[in-house]
């Protein structure tokens, strides 16, 4: 049943593997509520970034659907609602140039055109990430596997999207920086409660913890717990 809190949800989701009779993703619903921040766990090969990837919609799926407050997405809905659930990746991909460049690089497309780049913003959040304003001006070819990371996750949320969905944001970090991701993403997610919503995978069952969200479980391809 749809309820009017409820921005993103997948309904009776399943997507088939190679071999015969294989699913990856087997008859899963669950939702993402306004404001809520979701936590999924579950063991490698579970299906957690394949759920990510299917409420985003850049895999297939072969049964069911996804909506987005309470409509089926499809068609030329689909770039909006890209631009309103944004997905980052384990090992986001970077351009050439500067961290900088790479943070203004979403606003030459015309679905970001009315986010304009605050850098005094962007600035506010390097400090929580005990970063200087001066990691702006590194190349993209000189940055480590971890502050590749960092700097995907700025150029995300200063897209103000509606959900987050993060899969091991991370997983390159060592502990003090990724409590101090966890910060910016539970600050970021403050400053408008109610409206931005946060589903993160991990592995960590200590980071599961910090996020004190609703926690799905994984496995097999199938939600076994919280919905």
């Amino acid at each position: 049943m749809i309820t009017t809190n409820r921005l993103v949800e997948a309904f009776q989701v399943s997507r088939r593997g190679d071999a015969p009779g294989q699913w990856l993703l087997h008859d899963v619903t669950m939702h993402v509520a306004m404001g809520e921040r979701l936590v999924v766990v579950g063991h490698s090969g579970s299906g957690k970034t394949l759920l990510l990837r299917a409420l985003s919609l850049l895999d297939r799926i072969e049964q069911g659907a996804i909506l987005w407050r309470g409509q089926l997405v499809q068609g030329d809905k689909i770039p909006e609602f890209r631009s309103r659930v944004i997905y980052l990746h384990q090992r986001p991909p970077l351009g050439e140039g500067t961290v900088e460049d790479n943070l203004k690089l979403p606003m030459s497309f015309r679905v970001h055109a009315e986010h304009p780049f605050r850098r005094d913003q962007i600035i506010s959040w390097l400090e929580i990430l005990h970063r200087p304003a001066t990691f702006l001006d590194k190349q993209s070819r000189d940055l480590s596997g971890g502050e590749a990371q960092l700097t995907a996750l700025l150029r995300a949320i200063q897209l103000d999207p509606d959900v987050l969905l993060l899969d091991e944001p991370t997983s390159a970090l060592d502990q003090q920086s990724t409590e101090a991701v966890e910060t910016l993403i539970t600050t970021w997610q403050a400053e408008e409660p109610g409206r931005r919503s946060l589903v993160l995978v991990t592995h960590d069952s200590g980071q599961a913890s910090r996020m004190q969200g609703r926690i799905v479980r994984m496995e097999s391809g199938r939600i076994s717990h919280g919905e």
